[in-house]
């Protein structure tokens, strides 16, 4: 069975963080939080450095310092209003999936957040990855209605994996 998101590693810290199973298991549970079919989509992830998605951040959004996440949708599919979800896409078929987008997130800045935080690293990058699949699903977090639908997403998908609400511990 092909893998449900194609991982490029392009930094080999990420093999013995086991990201192509992490990712899997990440959009197998968003998919199923919204009923979407996993064989009628695909998307490619990119496992990477601080250097790396510091270049992606100034290239793509004007800031030039590394981040955690990045999502790069393959087309806009925005909430038409704040703090409603976004219309989900129309899914592909095994043979032509539709296309969601790519994601990049940096070993760097996941390892040192999950230390800081006291958080699971695997669990860490588990709630990154589900992030980065909201976003090319046309969720977003810019105000807080819309970061509200977001978050309460999230939170309900990485309860169904056994992952404490990420969130909780940043609101105390």
């Amino acid at each position: 069975m092909e893998p449900l998101v194609d991982t490029v590693i392009e930094d080999p810290r990420w093999e013995g963080a086991n990201l192509p199973a992490l990712a899997d298991k990440a959009a197998t549970a968003a998919f199923a939080a919204l009923g979407l079919p996993e064989p009628g989509f695909s998307l490619c992830l990119m496992g990477c450095d601080d250097a790396r998605i510091a270049e992606l951040n100034g290239q793509f959004r004007l800031k030039g310092t590394a981040t955690n996440v990045l999502s790069f949708p393959s087309e806009n599919r925005m909430a038409e209003a704040t703090g409603l979800a976004p219309d989900l896409p129309e899914p592909g078929d095994a043979d032509d999936p539709e296309e969601l987008g790519d994601i990049a997130i940096s070993y760097d800045t996941c390892a040192r957040e999950a230390a800081e935080q006291g958080k699971d690293m695997s669990q860490h990058v588990t709630h990154l990855v589900v992030h980065g699949i909201l976003h090319l699903l046309g969720y977003d977090h810019i105000d807080d209605s819309d970061a509200d639908v977001m978050e309460g997403l999230e939170t309900r998908i990485l309860a169904g994996l056994g992952i404490d609400d990420p969130y909780r511990a940043t609101q105390l």
